[in-house]
């Protein structure tokens, strides 16, 4: 069967994520067959290049021999087993490599299915912790303005995109939200200053709720969701002193950032920090299996430790808690890590991407900003140029770059009227070129009027 057939099939069917579907009645799905390195490929033989890693969780390439050999091994020894009670090497060993490459003493690794559930777990842990210690009066979060954090309940919560968040508001808890450091529209050699000044909204509102608030939850470095905004790593070590001063737990998202995205290994690394949790999922497994990972300190796990009578146990729980095929995957993907110059490697990809993009895009009359932190690139496109003034998020610029791209072979799926590209390690400079000169064109189709 074609293209053709499968969409039809799949329509009859399926309710696909993110999507309105009434928008496949005139732009058609796209039917994967297989996939290889950076490409993807459909039933008709078409290739796309996947300038978004699908999502942000590949980061090795598609069906990477590596990590699919070991899933397939585990796979023939053990799939699955509950982890209440019982344990399995995958879980130990994971749990061991990823405490020892987390930031210091970040010394317990407690596992989940996908980010959204990383923050429940974390949120909960928080809010527990201090009702553990004594202080049942912790009860509410602070975050960030255009913070994004999950679907879930909770995580929903906690974020601040309204698009995703509107319509449950009548369901969520409130946090106290301060805004934002993002530095669109700020030269980069003022990005500091920006973060600082923005930084005595936090310091004041922890001041206002000293005794109320569990944690602060930040994405760190880059709002992914939230349109690929960035801040500089200054405001992570003064967010740090604060939540120390105010007896405050910090929650590190990195469920997107993580996993080399951003220049490091873990974002928090560059503002030599560590969090109290830190919420790991989509690179994780390279692409290739839901897992996620919220670790936390000593200190932490202490307090729920106790006779069963207490009723001081973390009583969270998901089936496929520590999944052992998940955890290969995870495994297999650190070791590459391990082994090859990756970051390194990165950072060569990561320059030619950014030379590229300002060659073909810098002056662009539509173009209002072009950012970058590591292999994360954003193209904020405007209406005008000199007030950034913002497109009418009902015309669907962006919506218009991803029909170009798909005409000419590279998956971008623009956040609204931004552009951006995260796409896998194995990314060559010559994929990277191409991705630019589509998105360009793509650009240039957008902003006709």
């Amino acid at each position: 069967m074609g293209n053709r057939e499968w969409i039809a099939r799949d329509l009859r069917v399926l309710w696909h994520p993110c999507t309105q579907m009434k928008d496949h009645e005139r732009l058609p799905l796209v039917p994967v067959r297989r996939a290889e390195g950076a490409w993807l490929e459909d039933f008709d033989g078409r290739r796309y290049l996947d300038a978004i890693s699908s999502w942000w969780v590949n980061l090795f390439g598609h069906a990477n021999p590596r990590i699919a050999r070991a899933v397939a091994e585990q796979a023939a020894r053990l799939e699955h087993v509950l982890l209440a009670g019982f344990t399995h090497e995958p879980a130990v060993r994971l749990a061991e490599r990823l405490t020892a490459l987390a930031p210091d003493g970040l010394a317990r690794c407690f596992y989940a299915d996908n980010g959204s559930s990383a923050v429940e777990v974390a949120l909960k842990m928080s809010f527990h912790y201090w009702r553990n210690r004594g202080e049942p009066g912790r009860t509410r979060f602070v975050n960030l303005s255009n913070s994004y954090h999950g679907e879930t309940l909770g995580a929903l919560a906690v974020g601040d995109v309204a698009l995703y968040k509107e319509t449950y508001e009548p369901l969520l808890m409130r946090p106290v939200t301060v805004p934002s450091p993002d530095c669109f529209g700020v030269p980069r050699a003022e990005w500091d200053a920006h973060a600082e000044r923005l930084f005595a909204h936090m310091e004041a509102a922890l001041e206002r709720h000293a005794g109320e608030v569990c944690a602060v939850i930040v994405e760190p470095l880059v709002q992914c969701a939230g349109h690929m905004r960035m801040y500089p790593p200054s405001y992570l070590r003064l967010l740090r002193e604060a939540c120390d001063r105010h007896r405050v737990h910090l929650i590190a998202d990195e469920i997107a950032v993580g996993f080399g995205r951003t220049g490091t290994l873990f974002a928090c690394e560059q503002a030599g920090i560590r969090p109290d949790f830190l919420c790991l999922s989509k690179g994780l497994t390279g692409g290739f299996l839901p897992l996620a990972a919220v670790l936390t300190t000593e200190e932490v796990y202490a307090a729920f430790y106790d006779d069963y009578e207490t009723l001081r146990a973390f009583l969270h729980s998901h089936s496929y808690t520590g999944n052992p095929l998940g955890c290969a995957a995870a495994l297999a993907t650190l070791d590459i890590f391990a082994e090859e110059p990756v970051l390194e490697r990165n950072r060569a990809l990561a320059a030619r991407m950014g030379e590229a993009t300002a060659a073909a895009l810098a002056d662009h009359p539509h173009v209002g900003e072009i950012r970058q932190t590591g292999m994360i690139l954003a193209i904020e496109l405007v209406r005008d140029r000199a007030r950034l003034e913002p497109y009418p998020w009902q015309e669907r610029r962006g919506l218009r770059v991803y029909r170009h791209g798909l005409e000419r072979g590279v998956l971008l799926r623009p956040l609204g009227n931004v552009v951006y590209f995260m796409p896998p390690y194995v990314v060559t400079e010559k994929e990277i070129d191409l991705m630019v000169e589509v998105a360009a064109e793509g650009i240039d189709l957008a902003t006709r009027d």
